[in-house]
């Protein structure tokens, strides 16, 4: 695949945790088939007073400087494109195994879970050769983007052998 438009919305700080290597997985209450697509930043949460509650404290500064992307004319920059190397799911109460591997308090991602088993999306994440300025189709977790996104000369966030070591870790 050289280009894509299909894109998962996620929070921007999250977003720039995942570019950056400082996330490697996404929890969620539910699986996906779609193992591919760009990384495309909202911004709602950063409208709620309390929001800087959900990370954990160390990553306060980090969360403050990335919780709004670049944006020009209602139009978003996407900077990376991911792919879903595994799901793997856990009960709701041995998903702290995987603190080290997002930037989220373990409140936050208790009361997401609500009791609910995690769906843990170990995703590669790779930079794009150039961010590009985009609008997206509406849609609550997945939707496109208004133009095609190409994919060639991306590199990975981080390097095949600490890949290869946080996938060991998690999935054992």
């Amino acid at each position: 695949m050289t280009e894509i438009t299909k894109c998962l919305n996620e929070w921007n700080a999250t977003i720039e945790a995942l570019g950056c290597g400082k996330q490697s997985i996404l929890i969620r209450k539910y699986s996906t088939t779609l193992n591919e697509f760009l990384l495309y930043p909202t911004v709602s949460y950063a409208n709620k007073d309390n929001y800087l509650d959900s990370f954990k404290n160390e990553d306060i500064d980090f969360v403050k400087e990335n919780t709004l992307p670049k944006s020009v004319d209602k139009k978003y920059e996407v900077k990376y494109y991911a792919k879903v190397e595994e799901i793997i799911e856990k009960s709701a109460n041995r998903i702290g195994s995987l603190n080290k591997y997002h930037i989220w308090t373990r409140d936050h991602v208790s009361s997401y879970l609500d009791g609910n088993k995690a769906k843990v999306w170990l995703l590669r994440v790779y930079k794009l050769d150039k961010p590009i300025l985009t609008k997206r189709s509406n849609g609550m977790v997945f939707a496109n983007t208004n133009k095609k996104i190409s994919l060639s000369n991306m590199k990975p966030v981080i390097s095949d052998v600490e890949f290869n070591k946080i996938k060991e870790d998690i999935i054992g």
